[in-house]
């Protein structure tokens, strides 16, 4: 049984989401230290990036996820993980000018490039959330899970910071399960995307981060691991979308109505 195929345990007891990388970090401490680093420098060439990632369709697909997700006109949502405002954007455009949007990061540089109108961002991790119990009708997280420490600590936050009734949408990338499909993947994401970064971005450290992207691809927890620690957090109907064999779309509600 390999890495990807069971979960593994947190040294505090919860759920990492994918195994040690020690080709970027010695332990976890380090791991958090070398994310926010990398996150940082390679912030003003993010969205360039992406652009190319996606080959353009980015924005119509988050937009479109979150509508398959329930995102409606006047939620007050929660963006976990937001970055530079991808996904903050397209919510945006769907909750119109009696919803509100609050984006949560960890990166200081990445939320210093997301000035959207309409939105408030705050400095802050999946695990710890600085924001009221029940204060959201949505919650979403944009290809971040690979990120955090601990899964069932995130989904735990997720919980508290829905209303009754309220939705979650976990977007994720996915390794294929077809052996062609995992090596057209790898070798777009570990070789041909950053070499396209290395040409278009100002930061050294912007290729590093597409290969490191791959990496975590790669090795992260099976989608089972994910629904099952959805459920652990007390999410009623987890379920997982799949679209193009690797986009992830997992959502759940917390139980009761608003």
């Amino acid at each position: 049984m390999t890495a990807s195929d069971t979960s593994l345990p947190a040294k505090e007891g919860g759920l990492r989401p994918h195994t040690p990388l020690p080709e970027y970090y010695a332990d976890e401490a380090e791991h958090r230290r070398f994310l926010r680093q990398i996150f940082d420098d390679t912030a003003p060439d993010y969205d360039r990036i992406e652009r190319v990632l996606a080959l353009g369709s980015g924005r119509w697909y988050r937009r479109e996820a979150l509508r398959r997700a329930g995102l409606a006109p006047g939620m007050q949502v929660v963006d976990v993980g937001c970055g530079t405002g991808l996904v903050a954007r397209e919510a945006l455009t769907l909750i119109g000018a009696h919803g509100s949007l609050i984006g949560v990061d960890p990166s200081p540089g990445m939320l210093a490039q997301a000035q959207l109108q309409r939105a408030r961002f705050v400095e802050g991790r999946a695990e710890r959330i600085p924001l009221p119990d029940a204060s959201a009708d949505f919650v979403c997280m944009g290809y971040a899970l690979r990120h955090i420490d601990d899964l069932d600590a995130a989904f735990a936050e997720f919980r508290r910071l829905l209303r009754p009734g309220g939705r979650l949408l976990v977007l994720e990338i996915t390794r294929p399960a077809g052996a062609v499909g995992r090596v057209v993947l790898k070798t777009y994401m570990r070789a041909v995307v950053p070499t396209l970064a290395r040409l278009v971005s100002r930061h050294t450290d912007t290729a590093r981060l597409w290969r490191y992207y791959w990496d975590t691809i790669e090795a992260c927890i099976a989608p089972t691991a994910v629904l099952a620690a959805l459920e652990r957090a007390g999410l009623a109907e987890p379920r997982r979308g799949l679209s193009l064999g690797i986009f992830s779309e997992y959502t759940a509600r917390r139980p009761g109505t608003a």
